[in-house]
């Protein structure tokens, strides 16, 4: 926080916020991370899933990502970050990084705007991923020559005067909080306020989770929040690989339809089998590839966990990427099957040209032969 901001604060006897910001960038950089070798490489622990309260051994991530702590980063505006980077299994490397703020509420809506979104800090996360991706690389399965990414803020509350109850906290700062969610400085309509506040979660009297598409405000103490933190990140890292199978998809479906339209000839039918079986075989990989993504994680018996992830997850878009590739695997589908029968129709075409030519010659040779 900048020492001004919170010195102006406390000249003005404001209520002095305290807490941390959280910035996750997330990157999609390969198929498949082997854990076990990285863990090994690296002498990394593991992370398993807490939760609020005592919950069932079997809710827990099927594949702990891997947990590496690096050496702190300088930002251009002399804030030092120290970058906690989370491998998962399915190619998503996570950066996690963490600035502590003492501001009133106008101090942490100003901060807000100004980190939410920050160029800055995804530049940063793509250098430090490149510089570990150097080291890790014998682990890597099937790098990505292009990234996507997806960048997510969390406003960690842990200390506020008064210890409000969550309730109270949406009641008297309403306004406030909508646009520390959407990184805005001026005040919003009303019903933009009203549509940001609406998804929020309680699980005790003094806490409180409100998600937006981009940030999230989590009003717990740093140990009670953990759960929350890990939630959202899954949740945009499912976001990242429903993004990526859609693009995927996209370049496969149209690289059909542009050959399609050049199939007058004879030869370029009998190919269709080929680019069939291709097609398929992308349609199962990724199939396969989203089943692991989405299930990575797992919240039986757990409902405050299972609600808050359905909550974000349909904040963020993660339902409607998922829509998108389960349309497009369906198109895949049918146009298999369309190319597999015009192979078979141009097959049995050819098959009968070749009879007739077989029949043809044997007339001709047994013409002769009574000539």
């Amino acid at each position: 926080m900048d020492p001004e901001l919170a010195t102006s604060a406390n000249v003005a006897g404001a209520t002095i916020l305290r807490g941390s910001v959280l910035a996750m960038v997330l990157h999609d950089v390969c198929e498949e991370i082997r854990l076990e070798e990285l863990r090994e490489m690296l002498g990394a622990r593991r992370v398993e899933t807490s939760f609020k309260h005592a919950t069932p051994e079997h809710v827990r991530f099927e594949k702990p990502p891997v947990v590496e702590q690096l050496e702190p980063v300088i930002l251009a505006s002399g804030e030092k970050l120290t970058p906690q980077v989370k491998y998962y299994d399915y190619g998503v490397i996570s950066v996690l990084l963490e600035l502590p703020f003492a501001a009133d509420w106008d101090g942490l809506v100003e901060l807000a705007a100004r980190w939410v979104p920050n160029v800055e800090l995804e530049r940063q996360t793509q250098q430090i991923i490149r510089g570990r991706l150097k080291k890790i690389a014998p682990a890597i399965e099937r790098p990505y020559a292009d990234w996507l990414s997806e960048d997510y803020y969390i406003f960690l509350l842990s200390d506020v005067p008064g210890n409000p109850t969550g309730h109270e906290l949406v009641c008297e700062h309403a306004s406030q909080i909508a646009q520390i969610l959407r990184g805005e400085q001026t005040s919003l309509a009303r019903d933009v306020t009203d549509d940001a506040l609406q998804s929020s979660v309680f699980y005790y009297p003094r806490d409180l989770v409100t998600v937006g598409w981009n940030a999230a405000l989590v009003y717990d103490t740093p140990a009670g929040a953990e759960t929350t933190v890990q939630i959202l990140e899954y949740v945009n890292s499912q976001l990242l690989e429903f993004r990526h199978y859609d693009e995927w998809l996209t370049r496969e479906l149209d690289a059909v339809y542009r050959s399609l339209k050049h199939r007058a000839g004879l030869w370029r039918r009998w190919k269709m089998r080929a680019e069939a079986l291709r097609l398929n075989g992308v349609t199962v990989e990724i199939t396969e590839l989203a089943e692991r993504s989405e299930t990575a994680i797992k919240f039986v018996s757990d409902m405050y966990s299972a609600r808050l992830y359905r909550l974000a997850a349909a904040k963020v878009g993660v339902p409607e990427y998922k829509s998108l590739v389960n349309e497009k695997l369906h198109t895949a589908g049918n146009l298999y099957r369309f190319l597999i029968e015009e192979f078979h129709q141009t097959r049995g075409f050819v098959l009968e040209v070749m009879v007739v030519i077989i029949l043809v010659i044997e007339l001709v040779f047994l013409f002769r032969g009574k000539g």
